[in-house]
């Protein structure tokens, strides 16, 4: 669902009409509280960094936040880019600290929603510069504010890369090979994304993104190492499952640590 008209531009608040201003705030408004004050203030941001020039529509409505396509500015090569937008009055967020109590970057939670809200965003934001740095298959981030990320979309055209649910692939066990490569990358970046799932992975020119990394935590999390067998037998489950490929989820558990060389699939 479109979230502004075709005549009514999104840039820079200097270029911005005020009459303009004010229709974006009017139409925005409707978005179920996603658009206050403060988010239109972090988008205008965006903009004026050449981040984006103008959103598009919805493709992704959850409890926690929305995600939109976006043309994107003169900062970003990509002709689209995806908006993702963390509600700031949900209730839900009380629960991720979990993910984030431990982790030493954290040294001090507060109980305030929008400063998780904005940690979580900030999180986020960091979690994908080191799955990019290490060469994990995920959508490069582009910039942060607030509760507002931007990033890589994946897809083609106007659609986004369907989920790792919704396809049959073709080669299964180059998919699954391919995952467990960059869980690994990952490790030994001392990152564990503590959510990995056929929901959060998405299937792009045969290969498959690994998206939300808000939960990610470094090794040193009390919990990394649940968190990442956790990952591990979640996604061998799902294959096994699906596909029939008989993997042993403690061998690769092994493999991605680097107490076993290989795994059988």
């Amino acid at each position: 669902m479109p979230i502004i008209s075709e005549q009514v531009a999104l840039v820079s608040k200097k270029k911005r009409p005020e009459r303009d201003k004010h229709m974006l705030h009017e139409q925005l408004k409707i978005e179920e509280g996603v658009f206050d004050n403060r988010t239109m203030m972090r988008l205008e941001k965006f903009f004026s960094h050449g981040i984006i020039s103008r959103l598009l529509f919805l493709i992704s409505k959850g409890k926690e936040a929305n995600v939109y396509v976006a043309e994107s500015g003169e900062a970003i090569k990509e002709q689209l880019a995806a908006v993702k937008i963390f509600r700031i009055e949900t209730s839900s967020f009380y629960a991720r600290t979990d993910y984030m109590i431990g982790d030493p970057r954290f040294p001090k939670i507060r109980r305030e929603i929008s400063w998780i809200v904005n940690e979580w965003c900030k999180k986020e934001f960091g979690n994908l510069k080191i799955a990019t740095s290490a060469k994990v298959h995920c959508p490069k981030p582009y910039y942060f504010s607030g509760n507002v990320i931007g990033m890589e979309f994946i897809g083609d055209g106007n659609n986004v890369a369907p989920q790792l649910k919704d396809v049959v692939l073709e080669d299964p066990k180059k998919v699954y090979k391919t995952i467990i490569a960059d869980l690994k990358k990952l490790y030994d970046n001392e990152l564990i994304h503590a959510d990995i799932s056929e929901y959060n992975i998405l299937m792009h020119d045969g290969m498959p993104y690994i998206i939300d990394f808000g939960q990610g935590v470094i090794n040193k999390h009390p919990n990394a190492m649940m968190f990442l067998q956790r990952d591990i037998y979640n996604i061998t489950r799902y294959f096994n499952r699906k596909y029939r490929l008989e993997v042993d989820s403690e061998e690769v558990f092994g493999y991605v640590m680097g107490k076993e060389k290989n795994y059988k699939v």
